[in-house]
């Protein structure tokens, strides 16, 4: 006796007569649910399409002279300048930042930049390279006018002069143009790290933060809200100081990008659409970054994982202080020479073989799985 329980099909000629469609019921089925999953796969599109909308500012095409800037690379090739941006003298009560930015003339002081950094996208979209620039580094400054205003440390460049200054700077300092540049607020880091349920990173001692009043464990530990936006501006206490930072703050960033890209975030929706509304909603642009263009940046780099993704700093020369005592970092010009020509012609691969490995590395970060 068969242990078929499904009713043999109607036979002969009293049967009735079946469509195409009534004949392939499951056929009909199937076809049914995939388009129901496009449509919906559309409208989920639609809706991480409309979270890519963050806030703008006028950018340095529209206030720097073409012509006292760096050429632009003839390839598809990128560089981003990024700022993290910090409250400022008043340590961040009532300031916004994008009421900051949108301001027609920079107040100064309103908001600072301690992490200076820039990501270079080569054409090929295989590799990223993200390079930081230390803080306390005494270079050229110049206004937001693209105007030489004498040599101060780095950092004071966005508190005096803006994202306009900034970017004069930094293509004054590496003769590399800017295409965009992008203020991460900083507290956006307490909302990616929740929104992907906390980020494991690798402390290599312990140390005391008399700043922010925390002790940091050795190992590893798994950091979300606060507890990642403190270690991201840790300084104090750190042996190596601002270089010590950097390292702590690229190997966040590591971190990051390797749960982000090597974990399956982008596979999950939900954790996806989170991260995105965390990230744009401490984000603002340049005018000309459009949701179009970061769109195809974003897409063009979906098949990079962690390991695609460098991470280097200006070389260090020698510390020093200025004439009113303050401490500086003088950068080796020769080396820094060969690090923007590498960016420049895209062949960072060949500085790290004659330079070393990836700065900023700390010890057992790689070990993150």
């Amino acid at each position: 006796m068969s242990d078929d329980t499904t009713p043999p099909a109607e036979q002969g000629p009293a049967g009735p007569k079946r469509t195409v469609f009534g004949r392939h019921r499951v056929l009909t089925g199937i076809v049914a649910a995939l388009v129901v999953v496009a449509l919906g796969a559309g409208g989920w599109l639609l809706y991480l399409n409309s979270l890519i909308a963050p806030d703008t500012f006028v950018g340095a095409d529209d206030r720097l002279a073409d012509e006292d800037r760096p050429d632009k690379a003839d390839s598809t090739s990128m560089n981003i300048l990024l700022a993290g941006a910090d409250n400022g003298e008043d340590d961040g009560d009532g300031v916004s930042t994008e009421e900051a930015l949108d301001a027609e003339q920079w107040q100064s002081g309103l908001l600072r930049s301690d992490t200076i950094m820039f990501i270079h996208v080569p054409a090929d979209r295989k590799s990223a390279y993200l390079v930081s620039i230390p803080r306390d580094s005494y270079v050229p400054i110049y206004d937001e006018g693209g105007q030489p205003v004498g040599k101060d440390k780095i950092n004071a460049e966005f508190a005096e002069y803006g994202p306009t200054g900034y970017v004069a700077t930094v293509e004054h300092l590496t003769d590399l143009r800017m295409d965009h540049v992008a203020v991460v607020d900083w507290t956006g880091f307490k909302d990616i790290s929740s929104a992907l349920g906390g980020v494991e990173v690798y402390i290599p001692e312990a140390f005391y933060d008399s700043s922010q009043d925390i002790r940091w464990d050795q190992g590893y530990q798994d950091l979300e809200g606060d507890e990642a936006l403190a270690y991201v501006r840790t300084r104090y206490g750190l042996e190596g100081g601002d270089f010590d930072r950097i390292a702590r703050q690229q190997n966040f960033l590591r971190a990051m990008m390797a749960k982000m890209l090597d974990q399956g975030v982008f596979s999950d929706p939900v954790t996806f659409a989170n991260m995105l509304k965390a990230v744009v909603s401490n984000l603002s642009v340049d005018e000309g970054f459009g949701r179009g263009e970061i769109r195809s940046l974003v897409l063009s780099l979906r098949g990079m994982d962690s390991e695609d993704v460098t991470f280097l700093t200006a070389p260090l020369g020698s510390y020093g202080e200025t004439s009113s005592g303050s401490s500086i970092v003088r950068l080796d010009e020769q080396q820094s020479g060969a690090l923007w020509d590498a960016v420049r012609e895209e062949d960072v691969d060949s500085y790290l073989q004659r330079y070393g490995g990836e700065a900023g590395e700390l010890q057992g970060s790689k070990e993150i799985s």
